[in-house]
């Protein structure tokens, strides 16, 4: 490989890595525990990064830690371009799978081509739920802002005004990757909903 084309893939890379830093200014509904503000994107794939290794014993299936850890750090990638979609915003999810795809090919369009598969390929996986690793990310995406927003005294589920049966119907997936940690998210939703912080 000549020193030409390794400059050029090390330019790509550094491009796409600064790119990303946009994540830390996309902002969630969810806040932060403290309720002082909203958690931003970088925050919550961080967090589940931190979720799958201290979470794993409780995947319903054997899983391979480090693809779990590498599709909750890929996943909300795409809403550098895409923004993030609400969770009970039924309008915004009318167009979200078309921005996040468009989103995407323009965000991965930035890597060397090798690359550029295999983080469609991380997207793609966790999207689809096929596998345990991408069923256990999916059980943990949901159950972090659960938890927020019940440690925030339900702030930004009584600020939208959501109802229990909502939430969980939403996070009903949570039982796809872990039968135990959907015990807890409706042990969760049912003091929520008992605390007046739920519809």
């Amino acid at each position: 490989m000549g020193r030409k084309k390794l400059d050029e893939k090390l330019e790509k890379q550094i491009t796409f890595l600064l790119e990303i830093d946009k994540m830390k200014s996309i902002l969630r509904r969810t806040y932060h525990i403290d309720g002082a503000r909203h958690e931003n994107d970088a925050e919550h794939s961080w967090h589940l990064a931190l979720y799958a290794i201290t979470l794993a014993e409780y995947a319903d299936e054997e899983i391979d830690i480090s693809k779990v850890i590498k599709l909750v750090l890929a996943h909300d990638l795409v809403e550098v371009y895409a923004g993030d979609t609400y969770i009970y915003d039924e309008e915004g999810k009318k167009t979200q799978e078309k921005r996040e795809k468009e989103a995407a090919i323009r965000l991965f369009s930035l890597l060397p081509d090798d690359q550029t598969h295999y983080f469609h390929s991380l997207i793609d996986e966790f999207n689809s739920k096929k596998t345990p690793e991408a069923r256990f990310a999916g059980a943990l995406d949901r159950l972090q802002p659960l938890l927020h927003n019940y440690y925030s005294s339900g702030k930004s589920w009584q600020e939208h005004d959501i109802a229990a049966e909502d939430v969980r119907t939403v996070n009903a997936s949570v039982a796809d990757g872990s039968k135990t940690l959907w015990t807890l998210a409706g042990a969760i939703i049912d003091d929520a909903k008992k605390q007046g912080w739920l519809r």
